[in-house]
């Protein structure tokens, strides 16, 4: 068949990868026999002929060499942290899921407190996110030593100097007696504690329950989900609709320097550990 022939019609599944050197003709028609190649995410058959352009995933992986993309909702347990470089060398939570694809967490979730972290094998991904930090809400659910207050709730909404910055102004429900739910637009070092430390409270437990519109839900601690279908598609629409970088939002405003020099601070007290939010 003619080069011009081939772009029109395709090439047979099985020459493609063979001639991407992912497996021999045969091989590739066990692996299409077994169900484990797709084209565009359609489970090919021995007939089926790839397009210029079309993605093919052979046994998890794209014939280039890429790993799958992968994005995943975790229930991280307390204990675990998310740092490969943590002085007690805790589990971290690459080694805890120990997922087959290599992934990292977008973010931080301190070692003491639970719930969702996402982690994923795409690096533009991450950084989308994280530029985005300064924006979207992460959503959290917290038990304290004493009852809560109106005036702890007041306090908390309205922001809360914490010693090197005045936290954004942010939504506080209370739950029960001595329980609350917060959703931060930032991500000071350990920020929701120090609130509270600095109101007279001590955080018991700390959870984190939904990242913009990823929801932890049902899931269950240590258990982890892939992040796709409408969720997915719903997450690219947010972050396409926040500006990504400073530029695009104008100069960095007080609670963007706060948060800087939180991080810088935090990572100076530990011993230049990374930053956690």
């Amino acid at each position: 068949m003619g080069k011009d022939r081939e772009e029109a019609e395709g090439v047979r599944l099985n020459k493609f990868l063979g001639a991407s050197g992912v497996c021999s003709r045969r091989d590739a028609d066990k692996l299409i026999e077994d169900g484990k190649v797709t084209v565009d995410g359609v489970t090919a058959t021995l007939g089926t002929r790839v397009l210029p352009g079309q993605v093919v995933v052979c046994d998890g992986k794209e014939v280039n060499g890429k790993d799958k993309p992968v994005l995943l909702a975790v229930n991280k347990p307390r204990g675990i942290v998310c740092t490969t470089s943590d002085r007690d060398r805790a589990q971290n939570i690459v080694e805890f899921l120990n997922y087959p694809v290599r992934i990292y967490p977008i973010g931080r979730l301190d070692k003491d407190s639970d719930g969702l972290i996402l982690m994923t094998n795409e690096g533009a991904l991450v950084n989308r996110i994280l530029r985005a930090r300064y924006m979207h809400e992460k959503e959290y659910v917290a038990s304290v030593d004493k009852p809560v207050t109106e005036e702890f709730i007041r306090k908390m909404r309205a922001g809360v100097d914490i010693g090197d910055a005045v936290t954004r102004p942010c939504k506080v429900i209370r739950m029960g007696d001595r329980s609350f739910r917060i959703v931060l637009t930032q991500g000071l070092n350990r920020q929701i504690r120090r609130m509270c430390e600095a109101l007279g409270y001590h955080v018991r437990t700390l959870k984190r329950i939904r990242i913009m519109n990823i929801r932890l839900g049902n899931l269950e601690r240590g258990k982890y989900r892939e992040v796709e279908g409408e969720e997915y598609d719903e997450l690219m629409r947010l972050l396409d609709a926040q500006p990504d970088t400073e530029h695009e939002t104008g100069n960095p405003d007080i609670y963007e320097r706060a948060e800087r020099r939180s991080s810088a601070m935090a990572a100076a007290e530990a011993g230049r550990r990374p930053y956690r939010a």
